[in-house]
Protein backbone atom coordinates (compact mmCIF):
# COMPACT_ATOMS: atom_id res chain seq x y z
CA UNK A 1 0.00 0.00 0.00
CA UNK A 2 2.98 2.43 0.66
CA UNK A 3 6.71 2.16 -0.54
CA UNK A 4 9.25 4.03 0.11
CA UNK A 5 12.52 4.55 -1.77
CA UNK A 6 16.04 6.32 -1.64
CA UNK A 7 13.26 8.52 1.16
CA UNK A 8 15.93 11.44 2.29
CA UNK A 9 15.45 13.99 4.48
CA UNK A 10 17.88 17.01 5.05
CA UNK A 11 17.25 20.54 7.24
CA UNK A 12 20.23 22.31 6.02
CA UNK A 13 23.34 20.80 6.23
CA UNK A 14 21.76 17.98 8.42
CA UNK A 15 20.29 14.69 7.79
CA UNK A 16 17.47 13.59 9.00
CA UNK A 17 16.51 10.29 7.38
CA UNK A 18 19.23 8.85 5.40
CA UNK A 19 18.10 7.13 1.46
CA UNK A 20 15.81 4.76 2.96
CA UNK A 21 13.53 2.27 2.16
CA UNK A 22 10.91 1.22 3.42
CA UNK A 23 7.10 -0.96 2.84
CA UNK A 24 4.00 -0.99 4.68
CA UNK A 25 1.63 -3.94 2.70
CA UNK A 26 -1.86 -3.87 2.43
CA UNK A 27 -3.51 -5.66 5.05
CA UNK A 28 -1.01 -5.37 7.95
CA UNK A 29 0.48 -2.85 10.54
CA UNK A 30 3.80 -1.51 9.94
CA UNK A 31 5.80 -0.14 13.19
CA UNK A 32 8.75 2.81 12.84
CA UNK A 33 11.27 2.21 16.09
CA UNK A 34 13.83 4.47 17.10
CA UNK A 35 14.78 6.67 20.02
CA UNK A 36 13.77 10.24 20.23
CA UNK A 37 15.46 11.75 16.91
CA UNK A 38 16.26 8.98 15.13
CA UNK A 39 13.80 10.41 12.27
CA UNK A 40 10.54 8.78 12.60
CA UNK A 41 8.64 12.03 12.60
CA UNK A 42 10.51 13.47 10.08
CA UNK A 43 9.93 9.96 7.62
CA UNK A 44 5.91 10.76 8.33
CA UNK A 45 5.95 14.30 7.53
CA UNK A 46 7.57 13.72 4.42
CA UNK A 47 5.32 10.65 3.31
CA UNK A 48 2.41 13.62 4.34
CA UNK A 49 4.01 15.87 2.12
CA UNK A 50 4.43 18.83 5.12
CA UNK A 51 7.87 19.01 4.80
CA UNK A 52 10.26 18.59 1.65
CA UNK A 53 12.22 15.09 0.94
CA UNK A 54 14.47 13.38 -1.96
CA UNK A 55 13.38 10.37 -3.30
CA UNK A 56 10.12 8.60 -4.25
CA UNK A 57 6.97 8.19 -2.33
CA UNK A 58 4.38 5.17 -3.87
CA UNK A 59 0.95 5.06 -2.56
CA UNK A 60 -1.13 2.20 -3.82
CA UNK A 61 1.00 1.60 -6.50
CA UNK A 62 0.84 5.43 -7.67
CA UNK A 63 4.11 7.84 -7.50
CA UNK A 64 2.85 11.03 -5.41
CA UNK A 65 6.06 12.52 -4.40
CA UNK A 66 4.72 15.91 -5.45
CA UNK A 67 1.29 16.22 -4.66
CA UNK A 68 0.19 18.35 -1.68
CA UNK A 69 -1.30 17.58 1.82
CA UNK A 70 -4.60 18.12 1.49
CA UNK A 71 -5.11 15.99 -1.85
CA UNK A 72 -3.19 12.83 -0.15
CA UNK A 73 -5.77 13.17 2.64
CA UNK A 74 -8.29 13.18 0.01
CA UNK A 75 -6.70 10.30 -1.49
CA UNK A 76 -7.28 8.24 2.21
CA UNK A 77 -3.33 8.41 3.05
CA UNK A 78 -4.47 9.49 7.02
CA UNK A 79 -2.01 11.21 9.25
CA UNK A 80 -2.57 11.48 13.28
CA UNK A 81 0.75 13.59 14.39
CA UNK A 82 2.04 13.74 17.73
CA UNK A 83 0.70 16.05 19.81
CA UNK A 84 -3.28 14.98 18.77
CA UNK A 85 -3.84 18.33 18.00
CA UNK A 86 -7.44 18.41 19.06
CA UNK A 87 -9.28 21.72 18.13
CA UNK A 88 -10.12 23.18 21.61
CA UNK A 89 -12.80 25.32 20.58
CA UNK A 90 -15.16 22.53 19.29
CA UNK A 91 -16.78 19.68 21.34
CA UNK A 92 -15.45 15.71 21.41
CA UNK A 93 -18.40 15.03 18.57
CA UNK A 94 -17.82 18.50 16.43
CA UNK A 95 -13.93 17.15 16.60
CA UNK A 96 -15.21 13.73 15.12
CA UNK A 97 -17.34 14.94 12.43
CA UNK A 98 -14.40 17.30 11.27
CA UNK A 99 -12.62 14.27 10.00
CA UNK A 100 -15.66 13.48 7.57
CA UNK A 101 -14.24 16.47 5.08
CA UNK A 102 -11.78 14.36 4.11
CA UNK A 103 -13.90 11.34 3.19
CA UNK A 104 -14.11 12.44 -0.59
CA UNK A 105 -16.59 9.82 -1.15
CA UNK A 106 -14.45 6.71 0.52
CA UNK A 107 -17.35 3.92 1.86
CA UNK A 108 -17.35 4.68 5.22
CA UNK A 109 -15.59 2.26 7.36
CA UNK A 110 -15.73 3.73 11.26
CA UNK A 111 -18.66 6.19 11.84
CA UNK A 112 -19.75 8.26 14.35
CA UNK A 113 -21.35 4.88 16.83
CA UNK A 114 -18.72 2.35 15.13
CA UNK A 115 -15.79 5.63 16.98
CA UNK A 116 -17.80 5.94 20.20
CA UNK A 117 -17.70 1.84 20.86
CA UNK A 118 -14.06 2.02 19.95
CA UNK A 119 -13.24 4.90 22.80
CA UNK A 120 -16.37 4.06 25.30
CA UNK A 121 -14.72 6.78 27.46
CA UNK A 122 -15.95 9.92 24.83
CA UNK A 123 -19.40 8.99 25.39
CA UNK A 124 -20.38 11.01 28.59
CA UNK A 125 -18.06 13.59 26.99
CA UNK A 126 -19.53 14.18 23.76
CA UNK A 127 -19.95 18.25 24.66
CA UNK A 128 -17.05 18.78 26.28
CA UNK A 129 -14.65 20.92 24.71
CA UNK A 130 -11.55 20.08 23.08
CA UNK A 131 -9.54 22.25 25.54
CA UNK A 132 -11.18 20.50 29.03
CA UNK A 133 -9.88 16.98 27.93
CA UNK A 134 -6.87 14.87 29.23
CA UNK A 135 -4.26 13.57 27.65
CA UNK A 136 -5.54 9.68 26.92
CA UNK A 137 -9.14 11.79 26.00
CA UNK A 138 -7.32 13.99 23.36
CA UNK A 139 -5.54 10.76 21.78
CA UNK A 140 -8.74 8.88 21.43
CA UNK A 141 -10.74 11.90 19.62
CA UNK A 142 -7.53 12.47 17.47
CA UNK A 143 -7.56 8.72 16.79
CA UNK A 144 -11.29 8.70 15.87
CA UNK A 145 -11.32 11.52 13.58
CA UNK A 146 -8.91 10.10 11.97
CA UNK A 147 -11.14 7.19 11.79
CA UNK A 148 -13.88 8.91 10.04
CA UNK A 149 -12.42 10.19 7.10
CA UNK A 150 -12.39 6.62 5.93
CA UNK A 151 -8.20 6.13 5.63
CA UNK A 152 -6.95 3.42 3.09
CA UNK A 153 -4.04 3.93 5.21
CA UNK A 154 -3.41 5.25 8.88
CA UNK A 155 -0.28 6.70 10.39
CA UNK A 156 0.26 7.28 13.81
CA UNK A 157 2.97 8.81 15.35
CA UNK A 158 3.67 8.33 18.93
CA UNK A 159 0.03 7.16 19.87
CA UNK A 160 1.24 6.46 23.77
CA UNK A 161 3.10 9.41 24.23
CA UNK A 162 2.78 10.95 27.66
CA UNK A 163 -0.52 8.48 28.57
CA UNK A 164 -1.07 6.22 31.25
CA UNK A 165 -0.19 2.81 30.86
CA UNK A 166 -4.26 2.29 31.32
CA UNK A 167 -5.08 4.96 28.78
CA UNK A 168 -1.79 2.72 26.79
CA UNK A 169 -3.90 -0.58 26.85
CA UNK A 170 -7.03 0.74 25.91
CA UNK A 171 -6.20 2.94 22.43
CA UNK A 172 -3.79 -0.23 21.50
CA UNK A 173 -7.19 -1.97 21.81
CA UNK A 174 -8.88 0.08 19.71
CA UNK A 175 -5.62 0.05 17.24
CA UNK A 176 -6.06 -3.53 17.10
CA UNK A 177 -9.83 -3.74 15.87
CA UNK A 178 -8.72 -0.83 13.89
CA UNK A 179 -6.12 -2.63 12.36
CA UNK A 180 -8.53 -5.38 10.87
CA UNK A 181 -9.97 -3.29 8.39
CA UNK A 182 -6.98 -1.09 7.23
CA UNK A 183 -3.13 -1.08 6.84
CA UNK A 184 -1.10 0.84 9.66
CA UNK A 185 2.20 2.44 9.27
CA UNK A 186 2.74 3.40 13.73
CA UNK A 187 5.58 5.54 14.95
CA UNK A 188 6.61 4.31 18.10
CA UNK A 189 9.50 4.68 20.74
CA UNK A 190 7.68 2.09 22.88
CA UNK A 191 8.95 -1.22 21.25
CA UNK A 192 6.85 -3.81 23.23
CA UNK A 193 3.63 -1.97 23.04
CA UNK A 194 3.97 -1.85 19.04
CA UNK A 195 5.53 -4.93 18.06
CA UNK A 196 2.31 -6.15 20.33
CA UNK A 197 -0.05 -4.60 17.78
CA UNK A 198 2.41 -4.98 14.27
CA UNK A 199 3.03 -7.83 11.91
CA UNK A 200 6.65 -6.22 10.93
CA UNK A 201 9.16 -3.62 12.21
CA UNK A 202 11.84 -1.05 11.05
CA UNK A 203 14.32 0.33 13.49
CA UNK A 204 15.75 3.70 12.49
CA UNK A 205 19.21 5.01 14.25
CA UNK A 206 20.52 8.43 12.92
CA UNK A 207 18.20 8.39 10.13
CA UNK A 208 19.49 5.04 8.91
CA UNK A 209 17.26 1.31 8.57
CA UNK A 210 19.72 -0.58 11.66
CA UNK A 211 17.40 -3.68 11.38
CA UNK A 212 14.12 -4.90 10.42
CA UNK A 213 11.94 -7.88 10.35
CA UNK A 214 8.58 -9.64 11.39
CA UNK A 215 7.34 -8.28 14.54
CA UNK A 216 8.15 -11.62 16.22
CA UNK A 217 11.53 -12.14 15.34
CA UNK A 218 12.81 -8.01 16.70
CA UNK A 219 10.85 -9.15 19.68
CA UNK A 220 13.13 -12.27 19.75
CA UNK A 221 16.34 -9.82 19.90
CA UNK A 222 15.26 -7.55 22.67
CA UNK A 223 19.01 -6.63 23.93
CA UNK A 224 19.85 -5.49 20.24
CA UNK A 225 16.74 -3.77 19.69
CA UNK A 226 17.16 -2.02 23.39
CA UNK A 227 20.97 -1.05 22.00
CA UNK A 228 19.38 0.49 18.93
CA UNK A 229 16.63 2.31 20.56
CA UNK A 230 18.68 3.51 23.35
CA UNK A 231 20.98 5.36 21.05
CA UNK A 232 19.36 7.66 18.54
CA UNK A 233 21.13 10.75 17.76
CA UNK A 234 19.55 14.23 17.79
CA UNK A 235 17.32 15.09 15.16
CA UNK A 236 16.16 18.63 14.27
CA UNK A 237 12.46 17.46 13.84
CA UNK A 238 9.99 20.30 13.62
CA UNK A 239 7.46 19.95 17.08
CA UNK A 240 3.80 19.09 16.07
CA UNK A 241 2.52 20.38 19.39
Amino acid sequence: MLELRGLRVTYGATVAVNTIDLDVPAGQATALLGANGAGKTSTLRAISRLIPSEGKILFDGEEVTRLAPETLASRGLIHVPEGRHVFSALTVHENLQVGQTARSGRTTIFDLADVYELFPPLVPLRKRLGWALSGGEQQMVAIGRALMSAPRLLMLDEPSLGLAPVVVQAVYAALARVKSQMPILLVEQNAAVALSLCDRGYVLLSGDIALQGSAADLSDRDAMLDSYLGHGADEPEPSTT
